[in-house]
Formats: structure tokens, sequence, C-alpha cells
């Protein structure tokens, strides 16, 4: 899978008669072959498309890239030689750049030797990246599966006495196990207090009676990111562990209820906030509904308060809100939809009903 052709498409949109491609992210989405930070560069004109990279990467990219030329990288004929010899061929003047992600020592190193204009273009790339087609839905799905398939395991060692670190190790095992190429983050898994810190990191902690756990994780198929998370109760639940659960639940089926083509994505996140605030836990509730899922595990769209813009049919956002008591516990589930006209279609099947493990 790659996208050289319509990044191609782009160029005349964007006033460019190429785009350079040095991130990680937008080289694999560009050519469907991923090499590590700056090892490679993708440089699409309005003619053709190139791939360049170095000794460690020209055997796999020679297998796995289409569409492009590729050559090798070397000390003395390095990407700026290689970038100008292709904008004389192709008669290219102005070069789009990646602003959002180049820096600056790297810009002045690119215009210091390259012979054409360069010219912020971030959002060529980020326009198309966040609407998927249908392989790089498919991609995810799979990812999903995946994912699944590993919580429906890790459920048999979610219990008394074993600790965070062990249940994050376990989730990481079983989804390389099951196919994934690598986690798409390292999971969160966090236990009774911890579990009021979204971003919490594994501890070793060991998960007691009368506690909630929350795990949040996903895996990477064919360079695509699965996401979700689910919190679930160990022994017994307190009537406002209860209360607190189904009020997340009911606040997600909010948002996604909401989510479909033309809406502004502020608006499916307040959709959901609403039912937090009406139970009284507004104040508890501190982060966005959602992110586009992609190639990143956080890319554009985003489902927040600051993000007016209408959804697109085809992006793919995750939906989950949560509820974080500071030094008691918390409760986030999380989905991965996508963005139809209508509506939005759910790509997770794991159940969410709350579940009180032995």
């Amino acid at each position: 899978m790659n996208h050289f052709a319509a990044i191609r498409a782009q160029l005349d949109r964007y006033g460019i008669d190429a785009m350079l491609l040095t991130n990680e992210a937008n080289r694999f989405y560009a050519s469907g072959f991923r090499s590590i930070g700056t090892d490679g560069v993708a440089f699409v004109t309005k003619k053709r498309a190139y791939y360049w990279t170095d000794s460690r990467y020209i055997e796999a990219a020679g297998r796995q890239v289409a569409d492009a030329e590729l050559a090798l990288a070397t000390v003395e004929r390095g990407y700026a030689a290689l970038i100008n010899e292709a904008a004389a061929r192709d008669g290219v003047e102005t070069v789009g750049f990646e602003d959002e992600y180049m820096t600056v020592a790297e810009l002045e190193r690119y215009r210091s030797r390259l012979h054409v204009a360069l010219k912020p273009a971030t959002e060529l790339l980020t326009g198309l990246r966040m609407v998927k087609d249908g392989a790089e839905i498919a991609a995810l799905t799979d990812a999903q599966r995946i994912a699944e398939r590993a919580l429906a395991e890790i459920y048999n060692d979610v219990r008394v006495g074993v600790t965070e670190k062990e249940i994050a190790a376990k989730l990481t095992y079983l989804m390389l196990r099951y196919g994934a190429e690598n986690v798409s983050f390292d999971p969160i898994v966090a236990s009774g207090a911890n579990g009021s810190k979204p971003h919490a990191v594994p501890s070793d902690k060991p998960i007691a009676a009368g506690e909630f756990v929350t795990m949040d994780f996903g895996c990477i198929c064919r360079g695509y990111c699965s996401d979700m998370t689910r919190t679930v109760a160990v022994g017994y639940v307190t009537e406002e562990m209860e209360r607190v659960y189904h009020t997340v639940l009911r606040a997600q089926l909010a948002g996604i209820a909401a989510a479909r083509a033309g809406v502004p994505s502020c608006d499916v996140h307040n959709a959901a906030a609403k039912v937090i605030a009406d139970a009284g836990y507004g104040a508890y509730f501190g982060h966005g509904f959602g992110h586009g899922v992609g190639v990143e595990i956080h890319e554009s769209p985003r489902a927040s308060t600051t993000w007016k813009d209408p959804l697109p049919a085809g992006a793919v956002i995750s939906a989950e809100p949560g509820i974080y008591l500071p030094g008691r516990f918390g409760v986030r589930i999380e989905d991965v939809v996508v963005i139809r006209e209508g509506g939005c279609e759910n790509l997770h099947r794991a159940p969410k009903e709350l579940l009180i493990l032995p």
C-alpha cells in the first residue's frame, strides 16, 4: 500500500512542484515502507516518485517500495544531492516540506544545499492522512482484532496480587504473539488509585480486591495502529464505582451517536461531556473525547473543545471519555470509530458491560 499518486494529485492545490517527506510516519504513508527516524527520504514530483535510503535499508526498501525510483544515499551522494538531481530532471522549482516536523537545523541544512525554494506544506499530508481508504481501514481493523484477542486472554491474569507491570508485559507479549508488528504505544495499566491518572505508568503495585483496573493498549498491523481501553473490576465494586462506570459508558455512547460526517468534532466531545457533567463529574473529565488514529497513534482530527472543523467521511477517531477521581479511582472506556455519512462505524467488538473478575 502506498499513496504516491494521492500526494501527487494535491501538489497544484498547495502551489508546489514536489513534496519532500523526511518524517518517518509520512514517509511510510507515502511509500508503504518504514525505516527509523531520519533514515530515508521520499520525494514526489508531478512526474514521478523517488525513495532514497542508506545501506542499512536499501535491500528491504527494494522489496517493499513500489511505484517509485529507488536509489542509495551515500556520504558522497547524500539526500540533498539526490533531491537536486531529481528536481533538475523533473523541472521542480518549489518544494513543499513538513514544517510541523522538520527541525530548524534540518531546514537550514536543506536551504543551504538545495537549488529550489522551500514552502511549508505539512497540511498536504495532514489532510490526506485524515481520510482513510479501504486498505487503511482494513489494516486498522486487523490491528484491532489482534488487540481484542489479547484482551480476551489477559482477563485470565487480572486478579488479586498480580502487578500492573505484569499485566502490561503480558499484553505486549500476547499482541506480538497473535501477529502484531509492534505495540502502538507502551500499554497503560492502572489499578486502584493509580487509575485517576489518565496516562499512568504501570508500576509494581499489586492489584487488590475492590479495585478498578484500567488497561489502555494497542498494536500495529501493516503499519496502522489500534487503540482501546477497558476498565474492569476485581472482586467487587462499590455503589459509586458502578455509578461512575455507567456514566462513562453512557457518555461514550452519546459521543458515538453524535459522530458523523459534517459535524464539528467539538460537538461530538460536548455530547459526551454533557452526560458526565449532568452526573456531577464534569470537573473530573479533563481531556478530549478522542483523537485520530492511523499510521500514528495520535493524529488528526481531534474530538475536543478546541477542534471546530467538521469531521470528514473516512476519518478514524477514538471514543474515550473518562472520569478520574484523584487518589481514589478512574474509569475510561475506549473504542475506535470510522466517520461515515449519517453516522459512524465502530471497529470494536469487545464487550463494554461492567465486568467484575473473581
